[in-house]
């Protein structure tokens, strides 16, 4: 019997859709980390900084984070440091500081029991049948195959679904994204923000987390990715970041979505959260996106199979506000003198009380 619903990929946007579809539905979801096993080792490139709209949105599904994902420190500033202007400001936000893994595997332990979990399992290929699709993955080097009748691609930046699928309509923009784990004995109380367009015309954090510092950078791929962010590094010693020993190094792709740029799918193939384009084009923050369009697609199924696109289409309407007002915000933190111009004036920033 055919699965009516696959999901590639059980990261917020695909554990969240599956959390939400009907009983009435036989349902698959597929990743390739094993998020029921507490020894799995392959982690997210992502800072693990959960915003406001995102913990709105939590709060709205009637969800609540466990405090066994959060980590110290918690933050409740931004240190924005410009190095093309030579300046910084502070800015007062309120992230959510956590575990990235802690984070997935509470969203996929939520999961009602009638899902079926394939974890640790890697997609390979699709191809069309008369009812949907025939699905090819691998488990343990072997390749087994199901039959389904919609496929969702919730796989991220360099998602599958979109590639196989949308190829040809594929225009999203992508970077890599470059994350390195420092040993430090310093207790940084803020997320930094960096922007530097000699590294990248996008922007570059850090965050410190459990006694480590990350350092992170978006960067564009053809452009000598790895000298721009040895480059980052060197900057922000001089500039007086103290870290030491590398623990580890993480990398993966993200999109910088223009509105025209956004993807649902088709009649029988839908895409959620980063696969489909939905970040915002301006701070790369994902998850109240991921949250939101697998809350637009699952009432959408939920309705039926049939016609869902266009019920999909009509519910993230905002989405595409949203992020098309991203895009319009975009030019005064990327420009170098709008920047320098919004810094300099002090709007909405915090006169911080230490040095």
């Amino acid at each position: 019997m055919p699965y009516d619903i696959a999901i590639v990929g059980a990261g917020p946007a695909g554990a969240t859709l599956a959390r939400l579809l009907d009983k009435q539905y036989k349902i698959l979801l597929l990743d390739r980390r094993d998020l029921l096993d507490r020894n799995e080792s392959r982690t997210k490139c992502c800072g693990g900084l959960l915003s406001p709209g995102a913990q709105q949105m939590l709060g709205r599904m009637g969800l609540a984070v466990p405090t066994k994902i959060l980590v110290d420190p918690q933050l409740f500033l931004v240190r924005t440091i410009d190095f093309d202007n030579f300046q910084e400001r502070f800015y007062q936000r309120f992230y959510f500081n956590m575990d990235r893994r802690l984070f997935d595997e509470w969203l996929v332990s939520l999961i009602p029991d009638h899902i079926d979990l394939a974890m640790g399992c890697r997609f390979n290929s699709l191809s069309e049948t008369n009812g949907g699709y025939e699905i090819a993955f691998m488990f343990e080097n072997k390749i087994y195959t199901e039959k389904v009748k919609v496929i969702v691609g919730a796989d991220g930046a360099w998602s599958h679904i979109r590639k196989q699928l949308f190829e040809d309509k594929d225009r999203l923009k992508k970077y890599i994204a470059i994350q390195e784990w420092f040993e430090t004995d310093e207790v940084i109380p803020y997320y930094g923000a960096v922007f530097d367009s000699l590294v990248t015309d996008f922007y570059s954090w850090t965050i410190s987390k459990n006694g480590q510092l990350l350092i992170g950078s978006a960067l564009e791929p053809s452009k000598n990715a790895q000298e721009k962010f040895e480059l980052l590094k060197s900057n922000l010693k001089e500039y007086g970041f103290r870290f030491g020993k590398k623990v580890k190094r993480e990398g993966a792709y993200i999109v910088r979505p223009r509105r025209g740029d956004l993807l649902t799918g088709s009649d029988r193939a839908a895409l959620v959260g980063e696969a489909g384009g939905f970040i915002s084009p301006s701070s790369a923050e994902g998850f109240s996106y991921a949250f939101k369009s697998a809350y637009a697609l699952a009432l959408s199924l939920n309705e039926g199979l049939e016609g869902f696109q266009s019920r999909y289409k009509k519910r993230i309407r905002g989405l595409e506000r949203s992020i098309a007002l991203k895009q319009l915000k975009s030019p005064v933190m990327y420009h170098k003198t709008l920047r320098k111009l919004a810094m300099k004036s002090g709007l909405f920033s915090s006169r911080v009380l230490f040095e």
